[in-house]
């Protein structure tokens, strides 16, 4: 992509020494947060360009489309920067409601909780689907755009 405006707002957003930023994806209805993840600049420009997320996975240093191996994508429709420029918030629609590859809403589903013995991650939103069947029989052909 060759557009004048394009430099201008990308140069605008403090990628990190590894070319990264921190990007957040939120549910659009509930302002639930749904995951983390990190964008390099094809990413966010494949992202402005399709409405649809698209981040950098770094375990396989490559761009990942969100949904290409499950079918819950991202849709999105509105995204920010903030104040200090290192933190991009995608709201988005969640097709199938499931963004953790844990089956489950949101990534964010452990809580830190006290007790008797000190503390502890529990775990306090539900499976959806079962982790196992979340990636199993999907056919990324027969997605929608």
């Amino acid at each position: 992509m060759t557009t004048t405006t394009e430099p201008q707002w990308l140069d605008q957003v403090r990628w990190d020494d590894r070319g990264l930023v921190c990007a957040i994806a939120q549910d659009a209805q509930t302002n639930r947060v749904l995951m983390v993840a990190w964008m390099n600049r094809e990413a966010l420009v494949q992202t402005v360009q399709t409405q649809q997320a698209v981040y950098f996975s770094r375990s396989r240093h490559r761009l990942w489309h969100k949904g290409e191996e499950s079918g819950h994508t991202q849709q999105v429709r509105e995204i920010r920067l903030d104040c200090d420029g290192d933190v991009i918030l995608l709201k988005v629609d969640q097709h199938g409601g499931i963004a953790c590859h844990t089956g489950r809403e949101s990534c964010l589903y452990q809580r830190l909780e006290q007790d008797q013995n000190g503390y502890k991650w529990v775990s306090v939103d539900p499976v959806l689907k079962d982790p196992a069947l979340v990636y199993a029989g999907y056919d990324s052909t027969s997605q929608k755009s």
